[in-house]
């Protein structure tokens, strides 16, 4: 960590970011209380598949073919559960998938990387990532955003392509909106830290194979600057006032906390005592440094 993000400021990755523009009630229940959520198999589905191509492009260029990424899917998910023993319950009695069909069906995704792109043609510079910046000038408000990246390319002639992998989960035109908000997060840190405009923000689709390419500028990373600090003059407004309201949508057919939820008939638990916005800030760096966007 730079020594510049050390210092005590407020912070802010994409995922609590994108929380709060899709619900302040969800950002309350994830970033204030702390409210643990049991990961669907779409989830843990996805973080198998990051896992095998990350470790895809530690083979030499030749060898990163779809029959090695294939052979990878089951160590990896070994290696997942020891890591994490309690994702071994998502195939407990009740489950509607088995172990076998979730690595089938983690497999067949990599069949949607391997028809978009030609892992044996990169050499990716970074990948899964940990990225900063301090936004605004010293003496004035400032900001600390952060996220993980999943794989940065850097061209010869120094030209840069964040790249993001979606397994999918959510209705397509909500969770594009949400990707690109994630991308271009990652694009204002590289500028800021780098001096550089990211050339392409790619989002790679695997279920459909599919790529979805955007070109940001300067001008628009500006306006997006200005716009994460009004979404953070907005949290600390909500904060103070414990007033987290909730924002209906067609995402709260995915939402974990419906039964807390008053647009369900739920009834939210007291707002923590004594929560204040640098505990707020507090609790989102150790999550953006404890868990990868994905």
């Amino acid at each position: 960590m730079t020594e510049q993000a050390s210092r005590p400021f407020p912070s802010l990755s994409p995922s609590r970011a994108a929380d709060f523009k899709t619900c302040p009630l969800l950002y309350r229940f994830r970033s204030i209380d702390r409210i643990p959520e049991q990961p669907t198999p779409e989830q843990v589905r996805g973080t198998l598949v990051h896992a095998v191509l990350e470790k895809l492009f530690d083979s030499p260029a030749a060898q990163r073919t779809r029959p090695a990424a294939e052979e990878m899917v089951t160590p990896q998910w070994e290696r997942l559960v020891e890591e994490q023993p309690e994702l071994a319950t998502l195939f407990d009695a009740e489950q509607t998938m088995s172990r076998e069909e979730f690595l089938s069906s983690a497999t067949d995704l990599l069949g949607g990387y391997f028809a978009v792109e030609d892992p044996r043609r990169l050499e990716p510079a970074e990948r899964e990532q940990l990225i900063e910046a301090v936004l605004g000038a010293e003496g004035e408000q400032q900001l600390l955003i952060r996220g993980y990246i999943d794989r940065l390319d850097v061209s010869p002639d120094g030209a840069i392509r964040v790249v993001d992998y979606k397994t999918g989960g959510a209705p397509r035109e909500a969770f594009e909106a949400r990707a690109l908000f994630q991308l271009k997060f990652y694009a204002l840190v590289l500028w800021r830290t780098r001096g550089v405009v990211p050339r392409v923000l790619r989002l790679l689709y695997l279920k459909d194979a599919e790529v979805c390419d955007y070109t940001p500028d300067a001008e628009e990373l500006t306006r997006f600057e200005k716009t994460l600090f009004a979404l953070w003059k907005a949290i600390e407004t909500a904060t103070a006032a414990q007033d987290f309201r909730p924002k209906p949508s067609k995402l709260c057919a995915w939402c974990s906390h419906q039964q807390r939820c008053p647009e369900f008939g739920g009834t939210m638990p007291p707002f923590p005592q004594q929560v204040t916005v640098q505990m707020v800030d507090s609790r989102a760096a150790r999550l953006a440094a404890a868990q990868p966007e994905g």
